[in-house]
């Protein structure tokens, strides 16, 4: 043992402890699991099974008494040490350097700008006016529903099922592409049908009361009678643009008396039951020039319910003489009639009112004498144009105002539809 410890003169002695090449890697494979934070158990090594010894049978010898030295804690090998135990969520990173963290930093900041720019110009430029347009659309639709249903149908279960489907649109074109007048007009035609049956007056007549625009923006009621069969026709033809902005009413009428000219009473051609319309003649003339500003009647389907023209048409005074003479050589004979009229017809109506002529014959005589009158005008292309006329309308009561206080501006004329019998055969004769 000495002589290990002195060594040959010539080598020192090497005290290094020898060390398998095992150890080594052991130690490497260390310091790789510290750094990838890898846990790996320490190795245990086997542990040696001591084997009994045999035993001897030999006699009793004095035991001599053995010195006892300290137990030695087992040493332990530098690198095979495990790595202390750590949290399971973290392990050991490697330390990167300063600068690649300043990049690292900066392409994470590029980064977020871009993402930035590129949300803000796809909320700005694809977004945003997608989403206006389908808010406009939204209120395109919801105007049109406020539109047609109003009034009575303010509340209709139609009306709640459309807003429900056009609040449920997630494109412009499902939005626009909801129907509204289709069930718009079905309700206004049930509603109208149940008015015209309840509001009918005792002479089966209704009347339709509706909103026309005039002069740019001034909204103006009209009032038309009808029989409540045309009516009911309206009501089937129309869609909800029209049904939406009128109303069914009960005629509420009056009979209104006027003193009108001939040219102002559609040429003294109108008879009792005619329907006319009454215009207003509003003229502004200005430059030499005439223009109208009335282009709708303001009262539409008035009744005639009788019609007087002036007792100086009742005067009558005529006469009609034929002759003829025949003359032959010496002879002659000649031959004369002569026929006279004078009659006041004002005058044979008060007789006839006095009981001194008999009605009947006068009834006979004077039965629509100023229509006939006016008749054979019209066919003879002659009449008496200066005639002064007294014509009793019936006409809703709103309208009363406005008739008596323009009496002197308006125009009765005869709707072609319903035209008299005359006016019916001339159609019929130029027309085929």
């Amino acid at each position: 043992m000495i002589d290990k410890i002195k060594g040959d003169n010539n080598k020192p002695p090497d005290l290094r402890k020898r060390r398998d090449d095992k150890d080594v890697m052991k130690r490497v494979k260390g310091l790789v699991d510290k750094l990838t934070g890898a846990r790996k158990k320490p190795e245990k090594k086997p542990e040696k099974r001591s084997m009994p010894r045999p035993r001897l049978r030999v006699g009793k010898k004095e035991e001599k008494p053995r010195l006892k030295l300290p137990k030695r804690p087992p040493e332990r090998k530098p690198g095979l040490t495990p790595p202390p135990k750590k949290p399971p969520s973290r392990g050991i990173r490697p330390k990167i350097p300063e600068e690649d963290q300043r990049t690292l930093v900066g392409a994470m900041v590029f980064g977020i700008i871009i993402i930035i720019i590129v949300a803000s110009g796809y909320y700005f430029l694809v977004y945003q006016p997608y989403q206006e347009t389908l808010q406009a659309a939204k209120g395109q639709k919801l105007a049109e529903v406020d539109a047609y249903f109003k009034g009575p149908l303010a509340t209709d279960p139609q009306k709640q099922a459309i807003l429900a489907e056009i609040d449920s649109g997630q494109t412009p074109e499902e939005v626009l592409a909801v129907d509204v007048i289709g069930p718009a007009t079905k309700s206004w035609r049930r509603y109208h049908t149940q008015e015209i049956n309840t509001k009918k007056d005792r002479f089966n007549r209704v009347m339709i009361v509706y909103n026309t625009t005039e002069n740019g923006n001034q909204s103006a009621s009209k009032r038309v009678i009808m029989r409540a069969s045309d009516a009911q026709k309206i009501v089937n033809e129309a869609d909800a643009t029209v049904l939406a902005n009128m109303m069914v009413q009960t005629p509420d009428t009056v009979a209104v008396p006027i003193m009108i000219s001939r040219l102002q009473a559609a040429g003294g051609l109108i008879g009792v039951g005619s329907m006319v319309d009454v215009y207003l003649n509003v003229n502004q003339t200005g430059n030499n020039t005439t223009t109208s500003q009335e282009t709708t009647p303001r009262i539409s389907g008035a009744t005639v319910l009788a019609i007087l023209r002036a007792k100086d048409s009742g005067s009558v005074d005529a006469s009609i003489l034929r002759s003829q003479n025949i003359s032959v050589n010496t002879m002659s004979s000649g031959m004369s009639m002569e026929r006279k009229s004078a009659t006041d017809v004002e005058q044979l109506l008060r007789a006839a009112a006095a009981g001194g002529l008999s009605e009947e014959d006068i009834r006979a005589i004077l039965q629509n004498y100023g229509i006939r009158l006016s008749d054979y005008e019209r066919a003879a292309n002659l009449g008496e144009l200066d005639a002064t006329y007294l014509v009793i309308l019936e006409v809703p009561r709103d309208d009363v105002p406005f008739l008596i206080q323009n009496m002197n501006n308006i125009i009765l004329t005869v709707p072609t539809q319903n035209a008299p019998e005359w006016m019916i055969r001339e159609l019929h004769r130029i027309y085929g």
